[in-house]
């Protein structure tokens, strides 16, 4: 190997010369924290606008769901996209980071482990979505299915109750995996913490980690073994997730495109969360020599290859709508394209298929702020598109005579824009207690660019 191709081979900057000063970046932040300023900032925006979310949640719960937009026909809103974009952002995290392992990519282990955080986040969010929707949340228990005195399993019927078990077995899981990867850098904390207490929690969460060959041996077989039961369990919830939709008789909705387009966003709209994310830990951490220009060039790869599925997507609905010769299903798309929604579906088809396109671009690709910023544009619209998936069919249902507009409220912003903040300030909290980055695998990494 050349010179040149070694170099092109690095993912690792030329600031770390020991494998030592892995330890003592990505353990900085914890240990040694040396931009306190940049997290109090952060932690202040995200608290404030947490705070502003649980006002609205408990504003909520004293006047119930007519504090939001919905009406009499339009009876999911917003919490229930909400939910949609905050289950595919959260599924995209564990994927991602399986789906990497499984095909051995080197950039890898400078994203997987905020990703895997990520769907930690996202997915609690979510979860609290469904339950901010109910008219009486004092009986989230209803969506449960066990045996009671009305019946053995009385809300069978709902796909909110699949969505239960799907989502529940997917967090239970994300955790497990999400864990084994931390184990051996808990211990690797351990080591180096000052405090007293400190040591003998790290140590406790450790579990015992000793870095032998056979501990090794033991944790890569699992981790890998974890990484090949993720893939399918992600596909498999995220189309339970789409048949919410597609197991109606709502014209748009019943499509068998559903399950693998639903899938293509989580990974879409997932991907380009974990860009907004790496430029804001790169920003506010020393992580600059371990996330770098080379792996944002590929995640806007990657959106760019989505970017074209998802055009494929929306044009396969157009076709299908037409070709099906139901009038409801194309009355559906004329609406959209013609119907007060309009503004907001051109902006979907901007956002999420024209906008993407400049990534064909080396130069685009390899400037972090550009990437950032269609990273940012993307995530507005596939929010964009789950919210449209609910307003579109359920104003144009079939009796015209049910038809309506959904305009939202205030409140509405306010739990969609508190979220957004939940979610920043769990990360943040998560930067302070836990590595950011899996130390053993980017030392593992500084090895074989070494060696090589």
């Amino acid at each position: 190997m050349s010179a040149a191709e070694g170099a092109q081979e690095r993912w690792i900057g030329p600031e770390i010369h020991s494998l030592e000063d892995i330890n003592a970046r990505v353990s900085a932040p914890i240990l040694a924290p040396s931009h306190t300023w940049r997290w109090w900032v952060a932690l202040a925006v995200s608290g404030s606008l947490t705070i502003v979310m649980i006002v609205t949640v408990t504003w909520l719960f004293a006047h119930g769901i007519g504090i939001f937009g919905n009406n009499t026909t339009i009876v999911w809103g917003f919490p229930i996209a909400n939910y949609v974009w905050w289950l595919g952002i959260g599924h995209a995290g564990t994927l991602i980071s399986a789906l990497l392992l499984l095909t051995r990519q080197k950039w890898r282990a400078s994203l997987n482990r905020f990703a895997e955080a990520m769907t930690l986040f996202a997915v609690t969010l979510a979860g609290l979505m469904p339950i901010f929707h109910l008219g009486r949340p004092y009986y989230v228990y209803w969506i449960v299915p066990y045996p009671n005195v009305q019946g053995v399993w009385p809300q069978w019927r709902s796909a909110l109750v699949w969505d239960f078990w799907a989502v529940g077995t997917y967090i239970t899981f994300s955790i497990l995996f999400w864990y084994a990867g931390l184990i051996p850098d808990l211990a690797m904390l351990r080591e180096r913490a000052r405090s007293r207490t400190a040591r003998r929690l790290y140590g406790a969460f450790a579990l015992g980690w000793r870095g032998s060959a056979r501990h090794w041996e033991i944790h890569d077989r699992f981790y890998r073994y974890m990484a090949a039961l993720a893939v399918p369990l992600v596909v498999s919830v995220h189309s339970i997730v789409s048949l919410d939709f597609a197991a109606s008789l709502e014209p748009g909705w019943s499509d068998t495109i559903y399950p693998p387009y639903f899938v293509v966003g989580a990974l879409y709209s997932g991907f380009a969360m974990v860009v907004v994310i790496a430029a804001v830990l790169r920003w506010a951490c020393p992580f600059k020599p371990f996330v770098t220009v080379r792996h944002f060039e590929m995640i806007a790869k990657v959106l760019l290859m989505a970017s074209i599925i998802m055009g494929v997507s929306y044009a396969t609905e157009w076709f299908w709508s037409w070709y099906s010769g139901n009038r409801s299903e194309r009355h559906l798309v004329v609406f959209l394209f013609t119907g007060p929604y309009a503004p907001l579906y051109y902006c979907q088809l901007l956002f999420n298929v024209v906008v993407p396109q400049a990534l064909w671009s080396g130069r685009v690709r390899r400037s972090i702020p550009a990437v950032v910023i269609i990273a940012i544009i993307i995530n507005v619209g596939m929010w964009l598109e789950r919210i449209l998936i609910v307003w579109a069919t359920l104003s144009r249902d079939y009796l015209p005579s049910s038809w309506r507009i959904f305009l939202p409220t205030v409140w509405d912003w306010l739990l969609l824009f508190g979220s957004l903040g939940a979610f920043m300030f769990m990360f943040m909290i998560f930067v302070r207690l836990i590595p950011a980055l899996p130390a053993h695998e980017l030392r593992r990494r500084w090895l074989e660019e070494n060696a090589a």
